[in-house]
């Protein structure tokens, strides 16, 4: 038989029932905010975030700050000409169709049904307003992948985003956006969009060689590399293991080492990731039957070779996720100079992914100082790239942290379109 409840027992019911409520919400809130993205606009009030921030800007000059490894992404809602592999939005593919849905939420645009291309666009924006002025973003294009014969292969997995788009989308907010085209080298037309995307203001030429089916070692790429050569226009090239999109090509095209014959072309090439994943066959040393290295143990040697000096870069982004080796990031960190080489890049939206970045493995192998978790882990729910930009600046690793050189990068991208402007005439 249930006892009558007195006033004060119901306020009591009650009052325990909103905490126990309240307690369930703030777990939720927590575990939600330890695996997706909230997606908040401005910059928070907290002093930590602003002290932080205020020290990653310390000693640089903002105006020669790009993002030089942005990826342009969305559904093709907009009818601008991208294209979203259909495996991506199937069950039958769930790894696939969970990487699309992480994607969406770290671009902020998983609320955003009929407009996530242009939520995509004005979600980058709204990052870079709260950078200092002169600040700016990278933005890749990314081919189909093609056929031994140059012809377009379906969109079997991945993405497609059109020189095209990505040309208007920097066009329509230059104070903020530069643009690099992505070119497949098999291409009939490849040389003349080459040309065309220069002189249109592309910064760079991006590949993922195992995704577009690129051999980079192949003689087909030659006259492709002599026009990269002449116009001065970095390649910025994935090499190493790829997880986060799939394509047609053989593992084997992902090493380091094939990217020698465009640097013998006098290519400026930008290793992406620094090789920071994955295992190549050490062809120096026994040919195709050599032994299996790190990836990155093939980039530093050939960042170690004197005839590589001035050609071959690799940018930083990825360095910290939780795939990759702590040795690799005190390796970055440590080799001094290879610094003027090296190159500041986020790999956005991954840093968007919260899970992807874990910051406190990080501190426990004495890379992050245990007190700059608390802003960083706020910040990166408001602006993954300024996250991303403030973590490297704190990397520390036996008194030695990345160089300021690393994070100017503008200087490698603003030469060539002066040189092949006076070239063409």
């Amino acid at each position: 038989m249930d006892m009558p409840r007195s006033p004060l027992r119901r306020r009591l019911l009650f009052t325990g029932a909103g905490l126990a409520l309240t307690a369930g919400l703030g777990a939720a809130v927590a575990s939600r905010a330890r695996l997706l993205n909230s997606c908040l606009a401005d910059l928070p009030a907290d002093p930590a975030v602003h002290d932080l921030l205020a020290a990653a800007w310390e000693g640089v000059n903002a105006s020669a700050v790009w993002d030089m490894h942005v990826h342009l992404a969305g559904t093709g809602d907009s009818g601008r000409g991208i294209e979203v592999s259909p495996a991506m939005d199937s069950l039958l593919h769930p790894q696939q169709y969970a990487q699309k849905l992480f994607y969406l939420n770290a671009g902020c645009v998983d609320q955003a049904p009929g407009r996530v291309d242009d939520s995509y666009i004005a979600r980058l924006h709204n990052l870079c307003l709260a950078a200092p002025a002169g600040f700016k973003l990278l933005l890749y294009a990314f081919d189909r992948a093609h056929d031994a014969d140059g012809r377009p292969l379906p969109l079997g997995s991945g993405l497609y985003v059109p020189d095209a788009y990505a040309r208007e989308v920097a066009a329509a907010l230059p104070q903020h956006f530069e643009w690099a085209c992505s070119i497949h080298p098999w291409r009939e037309d490849a040389v003349s969009a080459l040309r065309a995307a220069a002189a249109q203001g592309a910064r760079a030429v991006k590949w993922l060689p195992p995704v577009m089916g690129i051999d980079p070692a192949s003689s087909r790429c030659d006259a492709f590399y002599a026009e990269l050569a002449r116009l001065q226009l970095p390649l910025i090239t994935h090499v190493g293991e790829e997880r986060a999109v799939h394509g047609p090509g053989r593992p084997e095209w992902s090493s380091p080492l094939r990217l020698r014959r465009a640097l013998e072309h006098g290519v400026r090439v930008v290793v992406a990731h620094c090789g920071s994943l994955g295992s190549d066959i050490d062809t120096d040393h026994g040919g195709d039957a050599g032994p299996r290295l790190p990836t990155f143990d093939l980039f530093a040697r050939m960042m170690d070779e004197p005839r590589h000096a001035g050609l071959l870069l690799g940018d930083i982004s990825a360095i910290t996720l939780a795939n990759r080796e702590p040795e690799v990031i005190r390796s970055l960190v440590e080799r001094q100079e290879w610094h003027q080489r090296l190159l500041f890049g986020s790999d956005y939206p991954l840093p968007g992914i919260v899970p992807l970045i874990p910051l406190e493995r990080l501190v426990s192998e004495r890379l992050l100082d245990a007190a700059a978790v608390p802003a960083l882990q706020r910040l990166r729910h408001h602006n993954p790239i300024l996250f991303d930009l403030a973590l490297k600046r704190r990397l520390r690793s036996r008194g030695r942290s990345l160089a300021t050189a690393i994070f100017e990068t503008r200087r490698h991208f603003m030469d060539h379109l002066v040189d092949s402007n006076r070239s063409a005439a």
